[in-house]
């Protein structure tokens, strides 16, 4: 049995992620910025450093889930880092990171890239995990759009992966160690963004395709985002509209 810390345990990832550290058989504990009765909520903050060392005490394995653009991915988790590798048994960092950071110049990408960078420079055993882009996120983002008469949709591709594949990737590295820089994953299926609205909203939606100028959509064009060869989820997005 291993002794888990789990950071952004509230977030959809998180929350997927925590019964199935259950489920495995480990103890979990799941960080957070409040106090709770919750005996699995250990006080902490990515921001300040504050609690970090008590909660890390004693742990095995960090699945970090957390994210913050407006401070940054990259100082949040030296913060983590940091605690991590002064702590009296330096755990094993899980780290989960997105499909074509390294190729998209897209801002919060290359956040994502320097904090894949900081952990593998770091001391630390380390697992980095890239996935496409979750289920969730892209019904959100054409639900927004749900009111209004013409639906934009950007005319690019998209492999949505169900969080719960993601969730039990991350979880399976617990056990097996520290692995470095693994292969992405991506969802079973590659749609383009157009029919992906469809589904979302129905076949009568007008979609209006949005071409844009620019590196970072170029590159999407490109599908730096995709991951054809490695299509590791299970679960369809019409599995998980029909869920919804």
């Amino acid at each position: 049995m291993n002794t888990v810390l789990l950071t952004g345990g509230t977030g959809t990832l998180g929350r997927a992620v925590a019964p199935r550290v259950v489920a495995e058989g480990h103890d979990l504990r799941i960080l957070s910025r409040t106090a709770s009765a919750d005996s699995t909520r250990f006080l902490g903050d990515l921001a300040t450093g504050a609690g970090l060392d008590r909660a890390l005490r004693g742990v095995d394995t960090i699945i970090h889930c957390a994210t913050n653009p407006r401070r940054g991915d990259r100082n949040l988790t030296q913060r983590l880092i940091d605690c991590a590798v002064r702590a009296e048994k330096p755990a094993h960092l899980i780290y989960i990171s997105i499909v074509g950071v390294d190729q998209i110049p897209l801002g919060y990408y290359r956040e994502k890239l320097a904090t894949e960078q900081a952990i593998a420079a770091s001391r630390l055993g380390y697992t980095v995990l890239r996935a496409t882009q979750f289920h969730n996120l892209i019904w959100s983002i054409f639900r927004a759009q749900r009111r209004i008469p013409v639906v934009l949709a950007p005319s690019i591709r998209l492999q949505p992966i169900d969080v719960r594949d993601v969730a039990t990737r991350l979880v399976a590295h617990v056990a097996t160690g520290p692995a470095g820089q693994t292969p992405d994953i991506g969802g079973p299926e590659i749609f383009s963004a157009q029919r992906l609205a469809l589904a979302t909203l129905g076949s009568r939606r007008a979609i209006l395709p949005l071409r844009l100028p620019g590196k970072t959509f170029s590159a999407f064009r490109a599908g730096y985002n995709l991951v054809p060869a490695n299509r590791a989820g299970t679960r369809t997005f019409a599995q998980f509209l029909a869920e919804r």
